[in-house]
């Protein structure tokens, strides 16, 4: 009787196990179809939607809410990048989604630092041996990230291609629209200082603004009493209206520092990730919303 009883459970276990190996695979199968592609943070995931269009799925690594620069992949995050047929990243910015890179990406690997000319960090106008990662802040850069996802994409997927190209040429088109408002919208302004939370803005010097940050690259570090003096007295000096806090970290420090010089505290995003509150946006409209910030808090 026992023999039969144990023969029966094993029966019904190797049904059960078969079934389960069974659905796994259905699953993977139905999974597999196309190509899948792994962005390690928000700008790129865009980039990596306009190109793909519909012939790919994109996962990105940071979720909506997620502060890129500290990030830590989970299992399945990590299996993102084990079975995506293109990954798109920035060496050196996440150390996680680095070593992920490395230990587990067995399809095509796109570095981006590899793609557009990082410029050196320059903290308090001293140019520093660190590179600033934050290079989606100009659209130029950021549509050549889009020619060569499309490069990389007609690669690994060669029957689109056609469609990859044309899908990066429209966007370029856009982000050279996005430059020449930016351009136009911040000449002539009666203040060029800006005083941000984190230095994450660098790169829009180039239309002829001028950084001011609380913290440096990173958005984990902390201001010291001499930080928020010498700010204390770049506002007063050159007539600051606004501080700007961001929408991933807390704005308590950046808001403290517009109270105590009485002055106005607004958001500026630096599109590093959506949040809850900009999960409906896209990098476009984010971009458009910080040139109007900065527009309003400069007299442009």
């Amino acid at each position: 009787m026992k023999k039969l009883a144990a023969a029966a459970l094993a029966g019904t276990l190797l049904v059960s196990v078969s079934s389960g190996c069974a659905a796994f695979t259905d699953d993977s199968a139905t999974s597999a179809d196309g190509v899948r592609v792994a962005a390690a943070f928000y700008p790129l995931q865009y980039v990596a939607d306009r190109v793909a269009g519909d012939h790919a799925s994109v996962e990105n690594l940071t979720s909506t809410g997620g502060e890129p620069h500290d990030l830590e992949l989970t299992p399945k995050e990590t299996a993102d990048v084990a079975r995506a047929d293109l990954v798109v990243f920035q060496r050196g910015f996440q150390p996680a989604v680095d070593d992920a890179v490395d230990e587990n990406a067995e399809g095509d690997v796109l570095d981006v630092a590899q793609v557009v000319d990082l410029v050196p960090f320059r903290d308090h106008g001293v140019e520093s041996d660190e590179d600033d990662p934050h290079f989606w802040q100009d659209p130029l850069l950021l549509a050549d990230v889009g020619d060569a996802v499309a490069d990389r994409l007609a690669t690994v997927d060669p029957d689109h291609a056609d469609d990859y190209e044309a899908n990066a040429a429209d966007l370029r088109s856009d982000l050279e629209e996005l430059d020449a408002e930016y351009a136009d919208g911040l000449a002539g302004c009666e203040r060029s200082t800006v005083v941000v939370s984190h230095d994450a803005f660098g790169y829009l010097q180039r239309y002829g603004i001028t950084m001011s940050a609380i913290i440096g690259l990173s958005p984990d570090s902390e201001a010291t009493p001499a930080d928020l003096a010498r700010l204390q007295q770049l506002i007063q000096d050159d007539g600051v209206t606004t501080v700007f806090s961001e929408s991933l970290v807390s704005p308590d420090t950046a808001e403290q520092l517009a109270r105590d010089t009485g002055v106005g505290s607004e958001v500026l995003d630096p599109i590093e990730g959506l949040s809850d509150e900009t999960a409906d946006e896209d990098y476009l409209s984010l971009m458009r919303a910080n040139l109007s910030a900065l527009e309003e808090a400069n007299g442009c």
